[in-house]
């Protein structure tokens, strides 16, 4: 149902830097995209992440309560995808592990990246 994802940056260019390290863990690399923006996804495409300054002008803001969470293979490379993202400019919203209130497997890390942006990283199928 989703064709791809965008988040809003203040600053493309410390955004990259994050994603580029964040991501690399999952396979996704940059992908052609348009001026002022930087497009996600596996080598070749499609595009599943988008981010760039927002199109109204305005500065780019996160909406508490709103998250992206993204699928992930295996328990290693939650840790990984953590790791890279902290090193990278990301904060810690919660270290990788089993969070059972969703499901018996549900193992996930949480970091918001350099703009405030929530992710989870999760190896598991959300609840639902």
């Amino acid at each position: 149902m989703i064709s791809y994802l965008t988040l809003g940056t203040n600053h493309l260019e410390r955004a990259g830097r994050f994603y580029d390290a964040a991501l690399a863990p999952l396979g996704r690399v940059r992908l052609p995209a348009y001026p002022n923006e930087i497009w996600y996804g596996p080598p070749g495409g499609p595009t599943e992440l988008v981010i760039l300054h927002p199109f109204d002008g305005r500065p780019a803001s996160w909406g508490n309560g709103v998250m992206v969470g993204l699928s992930v293979p295996d328990e290693a490379t939650v840790q990984a995808i953590y790791e890279a993202a902290l090193a990278a400019g990301g904060l810690d919203e919660g270290a990788p592990g089993l969070r059972p209130q969703y499901s018996a497997d549900f193992y996930a890390a949480y970091v918001r990246d350099p703009d405030g942006n929530k992710l989870a990283f999760v190896r598991a199928t959300p609840p639902g």
